[in-house]
């Protein structure tokens, strides 16, 4: 089930819709996300591309299938990038989790390996992949 959040401004009411990722083969993509507990909602086309929307973890992806791909700046690794930097999903256990993906998908690209992380008053496992476009899904597991 997902769920909408929302906030209301003068009257108005604005509704958390989607976050979109752009792909060089969504098929892997869908994989690699279904992998991490999506499902898809819907497929279809945007002018001359493939598109679905998938729902998880209280959320609403669309990828985007780009029918040239052009490789870009690694804002992950390049500490003056602005814009996109990653997802986050919390998970229970961080190493069951990393190994049950391994098991589901065969390999998995480990951008930073799990580790300890004080957020605030707080203690987290932390760990960084990349989905099959290299963008950085961090995976955080409250202690």
């Amino acid at each position: 089930m997902l769920h909408i959040f929302y906030l209301t401004f003068e009257g108005f009411t604005v509704h958390y819709h989607h976050l979109s990722i752009k792909t060089s083969d969504i098929f892997k993509a869908i994989a690699f996300y279904e992998a991490l507990g999506f499902v898809i909602e819907t497929r279809f086309t945007t002018g001359i591309t493939l598109a679905c929307w998938m729902t998880g973890a209280n959320t609403r992806l669309e990828l985007m299938q780009v029918p040239e791909p052009q490789v870009t700046v690694n804002g992950f690794e390049a500490e003056n990038y602005v814009g996109y930097y990653h997802l986050s999903f919390q998970v229970e256990n961080l190493e069951i989790y990393l190994q049950e993906l391994v098991a589901q998908l065969g390999k998995l690209k480990l951008l930073l390996p799990p580790r300890t992380q004080e957020i605030g008053d707080r203690i987290y496992s932390v760990a960084f992949i990349a989905d099959p476009d290299g963008l950085p899904i961090e995976l955080i597991s409250p202690h």
